[in-house]
């Protein structure tokens, strides 16, 4: 019994080799899994479910054959795919989860999410997270041509891209005080999350003991998936072949 974590793939039509890296990833590590977790980021853009990209279809056909195999498929949003609905998970038949939720794996409890949320000390980031995730907003934009939608969506990567070059990476990173906070509240010594593009284990002094907050890296040369069996939890990296 392994379930499996995945975050940060950011798919799109221009990097095929990602395509067919993470349906191979489906395919052959998630065969066997009872649970397969998709933390965020997942498509470097998502501008509402009544648009995939055709490049997407091996993407869409191979989870949706996972599922139907009997592996529980579960769907995270990111910073990037905020607006992954209901209706693209049941295409796939995976379930949508609210941003921070606790979850049962084989040796312990997970608090899991995408992890943007954590990084407070980007103040003008949270204030834009603020914004486009608010109700008002996506229907705005969801109600915009899909011309138009994708203009706005590449604008706002190239902002987004201009930015973080300009931010210090701490300001990028978790603030330490938010994860103690989100894993004292959640009541558990586990955290994982992506985000961040530091994969890495961290060991977090908390008021009742010791946790860990385990990190998921993006998809490039490596790819990265977390692995929870009876034993533990691994942090898996492996390299992606052209």
């Amino acid at each position: 019994m392994s379930v499996l974590f995945v975050a940060d793939i950011h798919l799109s039509a221009d990097r095929p080799d990602l395509i067919s890296a993470f349906t191979s990833f489906v395919n052959n590590q998630a065969a066997d899994c009872t649970a397969l977790y998709l933390l965020g980021d997942i498509f470097e853009a998502w501008i509402g479910d009544d648009y995939v990209e055709q490049a997407m279809a091996p993407v869409v056909s191979a989870l949706r054959a996972l599922s139907q195999s009997g592996c529980d498929i579960f769907l995270q949003q990111g910073n990037r795919d905020f607006l992954l609905g209901d209706d693209f998970a049941n295409s796939i038949g995976a379930s949508l989860l609210s941003e921070s939720v606790v979850v049962d794996l084989p040796s312990s409890k997970a608090l899991i999410m995408h992890g943007d949320q954590l990084c407070t000390d980007d103040v003008d980031y949270q204030a834009f997270r603020s914004m486009v995730r608010s109700t008002q907003w996506q229907q705005q934009f969801l109600s915009k041509p899909v011309s138009e939608r994708l203009q706005v969506a590449q604008h706002l990567r190239n902002v987004s891209k201009e930015q973080s070059s300009q931010k210090a990476a701490e300001i990028t990173d978790v603030n330490s005080q938010a994860v103690i906070k989100v894993m004292e509240e959640a009541k558990i010594t586990l955290l994982i999350h992506g985000h961040t593009h530091r994969p890495a284990c961290h060991s977090i002094a908390l008021a009742n003991g010791e946790g860990t907050r385990m990190v998921l890296g993006d998809w490039g040369e490596q790819l990265w998936y977390i692995q929870c069996t009876a034993s533990g939890c691994e942090l898996i990296s492996q390299t992606i072949h052209s």
